[in-house]
């Protein structure tokens, strides 16, 4: 970062804007006559660097810096220098993507200093931070050389002289802190000496002492806390008490003032009311003597229309019932008929296979029989030679005549099968197409015989599956009647009931279209459930209550505000919102100590009611705050006083206090105040309302639930009935029409035909089988003739062999002869049976048929007569109803006048009793008022006396008796804590009057004091042991740091005095017998030999040596920039020369501005800037000498310096030169 332009308007000598360009980034050279404002460019660049010692710029203050002080008219001065930015790796953090950085620094008379960089107004700390971070600190500037600083550096001693590598290393600075932290922890060692002397000799014992007094003073404290919480809790309860009673009395005033007014308003009504039912009593008297003679006649004409009625009905239902029965009857012959025949067909195909089964076996047994005639026959014969009977004459011969014989008769018979065969098949063959003509004329009807089968089946499935009872009709109806009467008593029950609490009947009207009718919870004594075990504790419960049995519970006071206002309700009534009220029930000591005083003989109303849940808040209200006394079940018997003298002991014992209410309903106040003597005209209404919703659970829940129950049922039986008669109906029906359809079958020319054929395949069977018979029995005769033929050959063979084994075949025969008879019997017996059962069943289809025939006739002449009867029926039954609606129009009549008349009298009973009831309740409530009035007097003054002597309660009253506050007064025995108010108010004055009331101040004053003692005590060891080792550490960088500064420096040193002295070197060594830590010594080498003091040098051979010295270092550390002022003032020209040409070669990197009068020096320069005094105002011109450049002229009337080539060096003045900024 180099200058490449600086801008002066008012600084010093430069009166006017003077912009000076074209500077080079490597060596300028300023030149002039003394006097000419050379110096002042480098002041006003230090001044924009932001340097704080004004005397270095050869001022006092920042007024001497503004052009002759402001008395010319000029009043501010201001620098700027725009800095090439262009190497972004050595660029001040922040500015890395600024080419340029332009710096104005501007001071005005008596005013402040302003600095702009970059056209953003910036302060003095950040430009300081901008240039130190390029190593341009101005206020510490080893960048900048002054006139003079050649003269001290020859004068400086070896320490002086090692200042200088350690500044140039960084290290001085360290050492200059290392000397004042020493200093300072010199100093601190002997306030840690003090402050432990402190700590112990005073500050340690005094705060013991201090310690015991907070002690005391904070049981103090905490005992007066307590104290105060106590007193406030204890005025808090009273005051809450007397408020609560204030509220309630207040309440209760406003509810018997409402009352009056009601009762009041309700003597007037009824009054009004009594008047006009004895009017309308009169009135009904009069139209009822009137209609009287009509109703009797009407009457009598009811009656005999009734008696025709029921007995044409009772013949009509007679005569259904016979219908009904006859009905029955023939589906059961039906029924019958059809299982017969059933079982008809069965016992015929038994009878045929047993028919089948015994020919077969009489035919095997009849040939078995033959057979063994004939071997003994053949026996006989061959034995004795003559037959064994006459006529049966079985010799072998015979045998073979008879096998013949029965050869040529089976082929006769299976030749005559055959022509009756062929005959049969012709004509088989004819009555085929008749047979299907008629089998397709018959297929409808055979289809639905089919289907009435079927739905017969399943008409008599649906029929077995029905649950029909006759007798079931009957008995529901029974129980109809016996629910219904049951149903009408219980109505008429709460009817009764609700009349007499007409008044806890609340009527209102929706105040609103979407209006919620369960957020009416109802009246307060419709709420209340009482036991059959509390029920003697119905009165005492109606006196505790009073007029809040009257009260509406809503569930929100929006509620009661909609229904007061809109709800057009009859009368005035008061509402508990159940999300606003408060209610105070009695705490559990208190109930305790009550049960206590009198066991199983006091309890709590709330806990003699049942409620639901949701109204627990009101009943808290209306039942928390009382007990009920009474006495055990003998002292009851006893005395009546017993729950007198409970009461009493427990409303004044003092820790209960508490109103109480006796069995008979006197009740006593903890005021003192006593009532009661006799019952109330209401008394009971409790266990009315008890009563009345008792009996409308019972109507609603259980009559009303099994009168429907029964009904439903009886509903679901007549469909029974009237679906299993459909059924029936149906059944019948289908039998009969199944019956036509088979008579239709067996009776048309089509059926003939059909049997016609049939009967042919029969026979074709028949004559097919007795071929095939005769065929059979020709195979056997041929068998038996080639038999007989065989044997005859055989016998005459071995006569004696064959006749042993005939007699042996023959006993054979007959012994198997005798086994079959048996069987043959009884098979003979079971076809007989067979036989017989067939013939039954065939009589009983047939006796069937007559049955059900007599009944068809029976059913039709009694549907005949039923139809008459219904006919004349219907006649009598219209002449019946005429003759009931007059009459019952009459009766209405009456029985309006008897039901007005009643209803009247009962309404103006009740009424007059709820006139006596109103009358007696006003003065009763007109007595309590006199007392509510001076309660409320007494209570309102105690609460204002509070409220004045206590202004806290104002604040805290919210929080009274509220869970979990301060004030939650069931968590206390008052008792107790008033004793202990008592204790505490000893010990407090006790303790006041040796207490020390500022204690804790100089407690927690000299505690603190001890605390931050320790506190810098642990600090300044902590930080001393910390510098000690950091110094350590540092010590030992510092070290290396300076020996590694130390050699390059020292080669520097002689690399460039040897440049500016050829021929010769110096260097930078220790004194003798030390090392670096200790000093640097300057040596010099001339001609080879070392001086051994810079006395033997030359002034100017001395100017070089420092000057070297300084350029070394400058070499060590490089800057950006750096200003030397006249350096070479001691020395000739040929060390000028070599000055200048030492910067120009060994500086390349950094921008050198160079102020010197002598040639030799700013020849080398790059640029040379020349200034020069005219008119008061100094003047700068430019001269370009390494690059083909010009000179320019910078004049306090233009507002730039320009460059023009060199050779001219002509000044421009003036206006002239405005138009040539560069």
């Amino acid at each position: 970062m180099h200058i490449e332009e600086l801008i002066i308007e008012g600084f010093k000598s430069y009166a006017t804007r003077t912009v000076i360009t074209g500077w080079d980034s490597e060596f300028n050279a300023i030149t002039g006559l003394n006097g000419s404002g050379k110096s002042n460019i480098l002041d006003a660049i230090c001044f924009v660097l932001g340097i704080s010692t004004l005397s270095h710029v050869r001022a006092n203050n920042l007024q001497d810096l503004v052009y002759k002080r402001g008395q010319a008219g000029i009043t501010k001065a201001s620098v700027t220098i725009v800095f090439n930015n262009g190497d972004r790796e050595r660029s001040p953090p922040g500015y890395e993507n600024h080419k340029q950085i332009s710096v104005t620094r501007q001071v005005v008379v008596n005013g402040r200093n302003k600095y702009i960089v970059n056209g953003h107004n910036k302060n003095q700390q950040d430009v300081a931070n901008l240039f130190q971070s390029v190593q341009l600190n101005v206020n510490n500037p080893h960048f900048l050389i002054m006139q003079g600083r050649i003269t001290k550096v020859l004068n400086m001693k070896p320490p002086e002289i090692l200042a200088m590598i350690e500044e140039a290393a960084g290290t001085r600075m360290f050492e200059d802190r290392k000397e004042k932290a020493f200093k300072t922890m010199a100093k601190k060692d002997a306030k840690l000496d003090e402050i432990n002397t402190l700590l112990e000799s005073e500050i340690g014992p005094k705060l013991e002492t201090l310690r015991t007094a907070k002690r005391t003073y904070l049981e103090y404290q905490k005992m007066a806390a307590e104290l105060d919480h106590l007193r406030r809790l204890n005025i808090a309860h009273d005051f809450m008490k007397y408020e609560t009673k204030l509220q309630t009395s207040a309440q209760d005033l406003q509810e018997k003032e409402g009352r009056i007014d009601t009762l009041k308003q309700m003597q007037g009504v009824l009054k009004m009311d009594m008047e006009e039912i004895d009017r309308t009593l009169a009135q009904l008297a009069l139209e009822r003597e009137k209609d009287s003679s009509q109703f009797k006649h009407l009457e009598d004409a009811f009656k005999e229309y009734a008696k025709d009625l029921v007995k044409i009905k009772t013949q009509c239902d007679l005569k259904a019932s016979s219908i009904a029965e006859e009905e029955k009857n023939k589906s059961a012959l039906l029924a019958e008929k059809v299982d017969t025949e059933k079982s008809l067909g069965e016992a015929r195909r038994k009878y045929e296979k047993l028919t089948a089964d015994f020919e077969s076996t009489v035919r095997a047994h009849d040939a078995k029989t033959e057979a063994v005639r004939k071997l003994e026959d053949l026996v006989q014969t061959l034995s004795t030679g003559m037959a064994a009977k006459e006529g049966h004459e079985n010799g072998y011969q015979t045998q073979l005549q008879d096998a013949s014989k029965a050869i040529t008769t089976a082929a006769s018979e299976a030749e005559q099968a055959k022509m009756k065969l062929s005959h049969l098949k012709k004509e088989l063959q004819e009555q085929l197409p008749k047979a299907r003509a008629a089998e397709s004329q018959n297929a409808t009807l055979v289809a639905e015989l089919k289907a009435n089968k079927k739905i017969t089946e399943m008409l008599k499935s649906e029929l077995e599956s029905l649950a029909y009872n006759p007798d079931r009709e009957m008995e529901l109806l029974r129980q109809k009647q016996v629910n219904q009467s049951l149903v009408n008593d219980l109505k008429e029950q709460v009817d009764r009931l609700e009349r007499e609490l007409a008044a806890f009947h609340f009527e209102y009207s929706d105040p609103a279209p979407d209006f919620d009718r369960a957020a009416v919870m109802g009246l307060v004594a419709q709420l209340v459930d009482i036991t059959k075990e509390n029920a003697d504790s119905a009165t005492a419960l109606e006196i505790c209550a009073g007029g809040k049995l009257y009260n509406v519970v809503v569930q929100t006071e929006i509620v009661g505000t909609q229904l007061l206002q809109n709800g057009k309700l009859r009368r005035r009534v008061t509402i508990i919102p159940l999300n606003k009220i408060s209610a105070s029930r009695i705490s559990p000591e208190r109930l305790a100590a009550a049960k206590k005083l009198a066991p199983g003989k006091v309890d709590l109303a709330l806990n003699l009611i049942g409620f639901q849940k949701e109204v627990e808040v009101a009943m808290n209200y209306v039942f928390g705050s009382a007990l009920i006394c009474k006495g055990k079940p003998v002292e009851i018997w006893m005395s009546k006083s017993a729950d007198s003298d409970t009461a009493k002991k427990v409303t004044f014992e003092k820790t209960v206090r508490m109103r109480s209410i006796t069995l008979d309903g006197d009740a006593y106040d903890p005021s003192g105040q006593l009532s009661g003597g006799s019952k109330p005209n209401s008394s009971g209404v409790l266990l009315k309302l008890g009563s009345l919703k008792t009996l409308r659970t019972k109507l609603n829940d259980l009559a009303l639930p099994a009168l429907s129950e029964v009904q439903r049922e009886l509903e679901e039986c007549h469909r029974t009935v009237n679906h299993y008669k459909g059924l029936q109906q149906k059944l019948d029906l289908k039998l009969h029409e199944g019956g036509l359809l088979e008579e239709r079958l067996n009776t048309n020319a089509s059926a003939k035909a059909i049997q016609h054929v049939q009967s042919l395949r029969t026979r074709i069977q028949e004559q097919e089988l007795l071929r095939a018979d005769a065929i059979e029995r020709k195979k056997k005769a041929e068998e038996t003739r080639a038999h007989v033929t065989s044997e005859m050959r055989e016998f005459s063979a071995h006569r004696e062999d064959k006749l042993k084994a005939l007699q042996n075949d023959l006993a054979l025969g007959k012994k198997e002869l005798s086994k079959s008879a048996p069987t043959i019997k009884k098979v003979q017996q079971e076809i007989d049976l067979s036989r017989e059962e067939t013939a039954s069943l065939e009589k009983e289809i047939q006796e069937a048929d007559v049955q059900i025939n007599n009944l068809n006739s029976a059913i039709d002449e009694y549907k005949a007569e039923e139809s008459a009867m219904k006919d004349a029926m219907a006649k009598v039954k219209q002449d019946y109803d005429d003759a009931e609606t007059a009459l019952e129009n009459e009766r209405s009549a009456l029985s309006t006048y008897d039901t007005q008349t009643k209803d009247l009298n009962a309404q103006k009973k009740d009424k007059k009793q709820m006139l006596e009831d109103c009358k007696l309740e006003v003065q009763k409530l007109m007595h309590e008022l006199e007392k509510f009035n001076d309660e409320r007097r007494n209570a309102t003054r105690f609460v204002a006396e509070m409220n004045e002597a206590h202004p806290w309660i104002q604040d805290q009253k919210q929080l009274f008796g509220k869970t979990g506050t301060d004030y939650e007064f069931s968590k206390y025995d008052f008792g107790d804590v008033r004793k202990r108010v008592k204790q505490l108010e000893e010990r407090h004055k006790s303790l006041e009057r040796s207490l020390d009331p500022h204690v804790m101040d100089k407690f927690d004053r000299v505690e603190k004091k001890e605390t931050q003692l320790k506190q810098m005590l642990a600090t300044v060891k902590r930080d001393k042991k910390k510098i000690q080792e950091t110094i350590a550490e540092l010590d030992k960088y510092k070290r290396e740091a300076l020996r590694t500064t130390w050699e390059k420096v020292n080669v520097d040193f002689g690399n460039i005095f040897a440049d500016l002295l050829p021929g010769n070197s110096a260097k930078l060594s220790p004194p003798e017998n030390q090392d670096i830590s200790q000093g640097l010594e300057v040596r010099v080498a001339l001609g080879g030999v070392w001086k051994n003091s810079l006395t033997e040098l030359s002034g100017g051979q001395r100017s070089l040596i420092a000057l070297s010295l300084i350029l070394s270092l400058l070499q060590y550390k490089p800057a950006p920039m750096y200003i030397l002022d006249e350096v070479d003032s001691a020395l000739d020209l040929s060390h000028t020369q070599n000055i200048g040409t030492l910067i120009r070669t060994r500086f390349g990197t950094a921008q050198f501005i160079v102020v010197s009068l002598k040639d030799g020096m700013f020849n080398n320069a790059n640029t040379l800037f020349r200034t020069k005094f005219r008119d008061g105002v100094s003047n700068v011109e430019r001269t370009s000498q390494r690059d083909k450049g010009s000179s320019a002229n910078s004049s306090g009337a233009s507002s730039a310096a320009k460059i023009l080539p060199s050779a001219t060096k002509k000044a421009i003045r003036g206006p002239a030169a405005r138009g040539l900024r560069s």
